[in-house]
């Protein structure tokens, strides 16, 4: 279907008010200013008046503010006008910078379009609002639900990181204990090795000798037990000299 129109056509003869009068009128709307119709959504209404179940107006987006969005709609009515082989061009450039005359001129245009399909006569099945409102509620359900899965999602994703967290932790207190458990000992066989009966001994002697290493070198304890094997014990073996210091079996 052709469209394209002269300039001279009675279309672009009529008024701001009656175009806007047209605008508000079909899609009970309360327009006060021609450039408050740049975002285009008016327009995918319009266009869904009049050709019912052609345009989808789930794409359409009524609280367009920027110019990305504003062009999203556009691509829809073009996309409209592509299906409905509508030979019109959108310049969209011009409409989303809102200029009051190229937005008038382009709803003179629709409004020439959508008379030539409806005869003037107003779709009286059609509820506007309720269109509105529907895709509304159906936008705010797809993105509560999207925002849902998404909260989902990381919550499953925080839950295993505590699980692990939790795991570290126990492997941490564990390895404390452990490290406590030895420490203590360590100590013990160092309290004990400092105590007047014992210090001289050759044991004793020998097992400081490896606790006070300043490297953790294997030699350490070969030297130790060097030093013991090569020491002269007299008046008995060191276990003989403990024997009296350590506590008896009862």
């Amino acid at each position: 279907m052709a469209m394209n129109i002269g300039m001279m056509d009675g279309a672009y003869f009529v008024g701001r008010n009656e175009i806007l009068s047209w605008v508000n009128t079909r899609l009970h709307l309360n327009l006060s200013r021609i450039e408050e119709a740049a975002s285009g959504a008016a327009q995918c209404q319009m266009m869904d008046m009049t050709h019912p179940g052609v345009v989808p107006m789930h794409k359409v987006n009524f609280n367009a503010k920027s110019e990305y969005d504003m062009i999203q709609n556009y691509k829809v009515l073009q996309d409209v006008f592509n299906k409905l082989k509508i030979d019109k061009h959108v310049e969209v450039n011009r409409l989303i910078k809102g200029r009051p005359l190229d937005n008038l001129e382009f709803l003179q245009w629709l409004k020439r379009y959508c008379d030539s399909v409806t005869g003037g006569i107003m779709n009286e099945n059609y509820n506007p609002v309720e269109r509105r409102s529907k895709l509304g509620k159906e936008k705010s359900l797809k993105s509560f639900n999207k925002n849902y899965k998404s909260l989902q999602a990381n919550n499953s994703h925080n839950s295993d990181l505590w699980d692990g967290i939790a795991e570290l932790k126990i492997s941490v207190d564990l390895l404390e204990k452990e490290r406590d458990f030895y420490f203590t000992k360590l100590r013990d066989i160092e309290v004990f090795c400092q105590t007047p009966e014992v210090e001289n001994l050759p044991m004793s002697l020998a097992v400081k000798k490896i606790l006070y290493a300043s490297d953790a070198k294997e030699s350490e304890l070969a030297e130790a037990q060097e030093d013991l094997q090569s020491s002269d014990v007299e008046g008995g073996s060191d276990e003989e000299k403990v024997k009296d210091y350590l506590p008896q079996e009862t």
